[in-house]
């Protein structure tokens, strides 16, 4: 296999993963190419490479740069935007687990919180009771998922690394 056959084999694959992660195919594919990309490319040269319109580059591109996987960069003597990948596979890690608690974990506690106020407490007090302690448990395994999520972000990564393989062999 030819190092450029491999690179589209990899955007490809990584646009797959990305689904994963709760980010479009285009978008993930987009950050694998600017990963895999020497220089910095412009709107154009995605849209070449990608086969994708302007507006799926564009909202992509800016999605990319909101969640801190991509940024902006200036050619001397271009008017164009360039755009270039974060490449360090941890800072990655650690920034989509960072979008993914600001959209999935942060809601879902708020949404626990509104329904955790119940007018009609005594008139179905067993009921209630019941639907609580759901609620309660559904809290735990956010707080516990929020904790971890915690521990990873503030993490060395070679001590994350090291603590996996621990609890791995055990």
């Amino acid at each position: 296999m030819k190092l450029e056959e491999a690179k589209r084999n990899f955007v490809e694959a990584w646009g797959t993963l990305g689904t994963n992660w709760g980010i479009n195919r285009t978008m993930a594919q987009i950050h694998a190419l600017l990963m895999v990309s020497e220089q910095p490319l412009s709107t154009d040269e995605i849209m070449e490479i990608l086969d994708i319109s302007r507006g799926n580059a564009n909202m992509n591109t800016r999605a990319l740069i909101d969640w801190g996987l991509a940024e902006r960069k200036i050619k001397l003597g271009e008017r164009m935007e360039f755009f270039v990948g974060e490449k360090d596979i941890w800072k990655v890690a650690v920034k989509i687990i960072r979008e993914r608690r600001k959209r999935e974990i942060d809601p879902l506690r708020a949404t626990l919180r509104d329904l955790k106020m119940i007018d009609d407490k005594e008139d179905k007090k067993e009921e209630y009771q019941k639907f609580m302690k759901l609620l309660d448990d559904i809290d735990g395994f956010a707080d516990s998922a929020d904790k971890i999520t915690d521990k990873m972000v503030l993490a060395d990564k070679n001590w994350f690394f090291g603590t996996m393989m621990k609890l791995m062999i055990k």
